[in-house]
């Protein structure tokens, strides 16, 4: 069953050029990783620096394994360095 991944962060104006190379180098491992259908973007109209993924796969254990992938990591470790806290993950399934 097909799962969605809420993916939440906020960024300093002056971070967000570089987060956005950063999230550029993700989303282009993600199209290649197994189980993985899309992904859309969206940036909060009344709170600047905020941003919202929604990530599609086609299962849980899909998404987990690219969790743990070493070179999704080394990117996640350096986009939680940038942003000053962690990522924020929301996992949904359909009812």
């Amino acid at each position: 069953m097909a799962v969605k991944i809420l993916i939440k962060r906020k960024v300093a104006d002056k971070q967000a050029r570089e987060l956005d190379g950063l999230l550029k180098k993700l989303r282009a491992l993600t199209l290649s990783r197994k189980g993985y259908i899309s992904g859309e973007t969206f940036t909060r109209l009344d709170e600047p620096g905020v941003s919202m993924v929604i990530s599609t796969w086609q299962s849980i254990d899909d998404w987990r394994e690219w969790t743990l992938c070493k070179e999704r990591i080394e990117l996640q470790e350096q986009i939680d360095n940038l942003l000053g806290e962690p990522t924020k993950y929301e996992i949904f399934e359909n009812a």
